[in-house]
């Protein structure tokens, strides 16, 4: 027998040497994941500013739905908000008087964590915080009245963000300003 390795016992110890990873490869992974995580850090904390948007999004989808649904019953509508409770609550408008107990259509909470603790200020509508639209859609002064309202807006706050939605007196043109924020 000779002392000399065979081709396959050679082959058999190389493979054996080189199963586990070199501190360079080991190195080139750990800087990749840390370059994966230092760009999804801040898209996580940006999670509260895409929320507060939703919110935002969501008070004009139903400012524009309650016009439209206004205009196709041919019956006034109003949105009423409450500040104190961070929530609005849609409604049919019959006659002469707003009534969210009696002709509440929906309400909406917009404080709270799924829109990112937005809240509302500055509301005036009329000197209000009460949007009316007649049965034409467009916005009024008083429920039932025929004069037209001066231009209404609100501001919705959240995550260092300040959004104005300015609704137009006469058209009900719904129109959204970034005030401040990132």
């Amino acid at each position: 027998m000779s002392n000399a390795l065979t081709t396959q016992q050679t082959n058999l110890l190389l493979r054996s040497a080189r199963s586990g990873y070199t501190l360079i490869e080991v190195l080139i992974v750990v800087t990749v994941l840390g370059i994966a995580a230092s760009l999804s850090v801040p898209a996580f904390k940006q999670t509260g500013v895409f929320r507060v948007q939703s919110a935002l999004r969501t008070i004009v989808s139903d400012i524009t739905e309650l016009q439209s649904d206004a205009l196709a019953m041919q019956q006034g509508r109003a949105i009423v908000f409450d500040v104190e409770k961070g929530s609005y609550i849609t409604c049919r408008v019959p006659g002469t008087t707003v009534d969210p107990t009696v002709d509440a259509i929906t309400t909406r909470m917009i404080g709270g964590t799924t829109y990112g603790d937005a809240t509302f200020k500055n509301i005036n509508f009329n000197n209000t915080a009460t949007l009316i639209f007649d049965e034409l859609g467009a916005p009024v002064a008083a429920a039932g009245s025929n004069t037209p309202a001066a231009d209404g807006s609100l501001e919705v706050v959240g995550s260092g963000q300040v959004f104005r939605i300015t609704v137009q007196g006469y058209t009900g043109r719904v129109m959204v300003t970034k005030i401040s924020g990132d």
